[in-house]
């Protein structure tokens, strides 16, 4: 029987082997599936940025008890913080794009009319 501990650490090594699965079916995806991919990935509230988001501001916590006890350099809490921060602030920067991923997702109604699409200026000037 496996020891109770190693639990949550063979958890952790099945989610990054999922995650790698995941990375490799979205960079082979067609344009609708990448984008339902990409839609549940990034859903603000339960989707898989907002999940590692809680998951490293709980690790900042771990090594914030850690660091007042002097087990931890302070610098590993701080990093930690950081990280968790920066994720948050990502993810609310890309709540504000979920909707032109779901137009992307969604089918095109039967004989309508769509103009092809065309890159933004910003996309242009940089692929120069």
């Amino acid at each position: 029987m496996t020891a109770p501990s190693s639990h949550p650490v063979r958890l952790a090594e099945d989610i990054t082997s999922l995650l790698k699965t995941l990375n490799d079916q979205l960079a082979q995806a067609a344009p609708r599936q990448a984008a339902e991919i990409l839609g549940k990935v990034l859903i603000y509230d339960d989707g898989v940025v907002a999940l590692v988001t809680d998951l490293i501001a709980t690790g900042s916590r771990f090594a914030q008890g850690h660091a007042h006890r002097g087990a931890l350099p302070p610098e590993v809490w701080l990093s930690m913080g950081r990280c968790a921060n920066d994720l948050e602030r990502i993810s609310a920067e890309l709540d504000g794009h979920t909707d032109a991923l779901k137009q992307l997702e969604a089918p095109s109604a039967a004989g309508t009319i769509q103009a092809k699409p065309v890159p933004s200026a910003m996309i242009v000037r940089r692929s120069h």
